[in-house]
């Protein structure tokens, strides 16, 4: 048993931030058709690719099933309507306006299918001034502050750090299948579908709990050192998280210094203020040991530490093999590993999908399941 199965997903959606959403949803068990055009999501050109399948698509598309419909011809929009009226969820992330053009936007999607929940996920939210904004994650980390607030704890910088990794896709994403699983509750209890609006820079913003308060609030001024941050070891870094007075004289008793009873050090705000001198001492001592011999003394106190590592050493961690983290995925060129969703149900499988699909491998069997004749199929996809 998964918590989804037997729903009916239909996904619009292209690049990260709804593909991450509809692939949660196909991990619990729910029948995701991702609808797609000729050209393919453009993830599917994004590396690494061996013999033209991307295991980044696949990471993200997992467990579905692809179709292709050109949502410019008729009939395709006409089959895309049918296939509406026996969905459950549609997830799309077009700019504000496309579906309504296409004829299939929640307003006339659910004169049919009053049960329907429409999660519709894009940069600045459905209406108001900034709705019709191209956005892409790293213009939302932008200009949702997230990138100025992050370099405010690197001080003597001033140019905004590249970005690589595209947080809020994932956390916008991640927000949707969140509205989606309460909207389905809500269905259970009214019988009615929703439209669902869920904004990038919204989520991006929920990011900042200190910093959107500080905004609104004078604020002791920042310490000339990120409270949080690394400390040198003898062959490498560790973050030390002093987040507690506890922490704090643990981590005194691990180093054997009196810094608990340092008037400079001894409360927290006077802590603050000469953070940068506490940490010079902390490195006194970090660097007389290595990452390994530090880790082994602090776990020994309880500091919550830990080492930075690549990528590729995190997913060594025994702790990811103990969970059951990764999950091998198949498509046309092989094997490789993907993460499955960060939670665990104790009465249903949370875990990806066997198979990331090739580009509309799946249309006619979707197209002859919702009662389309093979010459049918043939007009309706141009074939």
């Amino acid at each position: 048993m998964q918590a989804f199965s037997g729903l009916k997903v239909l996904d619009f959606t292209t690049t990260i931030a709804g593909p991450h959403c509809a692939r949660l949803l196909a991990d619990l068990g729910a029948d995701v058709i991702k609808i797609e055009t000729a050209e393919g999501d453009l993830m599917r050109s994004r590396p690494p690719l061996r013999n033209g399948a991307s295991t980044s698509y696949g990471q993200l598309n997992a467990g579905k099933r692809s179709i292709v419909l050109d949502l410019k011809r008729p009939e395709a929009v006409a089959a895309t309507r049918r296939l509406i009226g026996g969905a459950d969820i549609i997830v799309e992330n077009y700019r504000p306006g496309v579906t309504r053009r296409l004829g299939i936007d929640y307003a006339s999607a659910s004169v049919e299918n009053p049960r329907l929940i429409y999660c519709s996920i894009s940069g600045y939210g459905q209406t108001g001034p900034a709705a019709d904004k191209p956005a892409y994650a790293p213009v939302v980390h932008a200009t949702s502050g997230y990138d100025l607030a992050h370099i405010a704890y690197h001080p003597g910088r001033e140019r905004p750090d590249s970005c690589g990794i595209f947080t809020a896709d994932i956390v916008a994403g991640t927000y949707a299948f969140g509205a989606i699983s309460a909207a389905l509750y809500q269905r259970s209890v009214t019988g009615k579908g929703q439209h669902l609006d869920v904004s990038m820079f919204e989520g991006m913003l929920s990011l900042m709990t200190v910093e959107l308060q500080a905004s609104q609030f004078n604020m002791p001024p920042r310490p000339k050192r990120a409270l949080y941050g690394p400390a040198a070891t003898a062959d490498g870094f560790v973050n030390i998280a002093v987040a507690s007075e506890r922490t704090f004289q643990e981590l005194g008793n691990a180093a054997g210094k009196p810094w608990a009873t340092d008037p400079r050090f001894a409360k927290y705000l006077d802590r603050r203020a000469n953070w940068a001198e506490f940490m010079d001492e902390l490195e006194e001592w970090t660097r007389t040991l290595t990452t390994s011999e530090l880790m082994a003394v602090l776990d020994r106190h309880g500091v919550p530490a830990g080492p930075y590592r690549t990528v590729k050493e995190a997913l060594a961690d025994p702790q990811l093999a103990h969970r059951g983290a990764m999950q091998e995925v198949h498509d046309a060129a092989g094997a490789f590993k993907v993460l499955n969703p960060a939670f665990r149900m104790s009465a249903s499988e949370t875990q990806a999908g066997p198979r990331a699909p090739a580009l509309g491998e799946h249309t006619r069997e979707v197209l002859a399941a919702a009662g389309y004749s093979e010459s049918e199929i043939a007009a309706i996809t141009g074939t």
